[in-house]
């Protein structure tokens, strides 16, 4: 068994290109992702451990905030999937990463409606 550290970020709103449905696919839309990613862990953390014995939670931010411009993603699984690679081939003591993603613009009573992917590093 490895020891390992679950890093999150929750509820971060992100105005991406994503949709199937014609009033869909010309406008972003507000979704709101939470993600939590599991990296190797060192064998101890110090007082004064280092940053770089971890990872930076603006990483996983940025992962989720800053898509590619202008990309249309049809299923709301691609910008899941987008975010999983980012982080795989950012960092490779990401071992597992875990992506929730909920389309805000179809809520009609505060309901919940989305997915989550998990990816595990192959």
């Amino acid at each position: 068994m490895h020891d390992s550290l679950k890093l999150q970020v929750r509820d971060l709103e992100v105005n991406v290109l994503t949709g199937v449905y014609s009033e869909e696919t010309h406008l972003p839309q507000p979704l709101r992702i939470s993600m939590t990613v599991d990296i190797a862990c060192a064998e101890h953390f110090h007082p004064d451990t280092p940053l770089s014995a971890s990872k930076s939670y603006l990483e996983l931010k940025e992962a989720a905030t800053q898509l590619p411009e202008g990309v249309h993603f049809t299923l709301i699984e691609g910008v899941a999937d987008h975010i999983a690679e980012t982080l795989f081939v950012a960092d490779p003591r990401v071992l597992r990463v875990e992506i929730e993603i909920v389309k805000l613009a179809i809520a009609e009573a505060g309901e919940s409606i989305g997915i989550t992917m998990v990816r595990h590093r192959r």
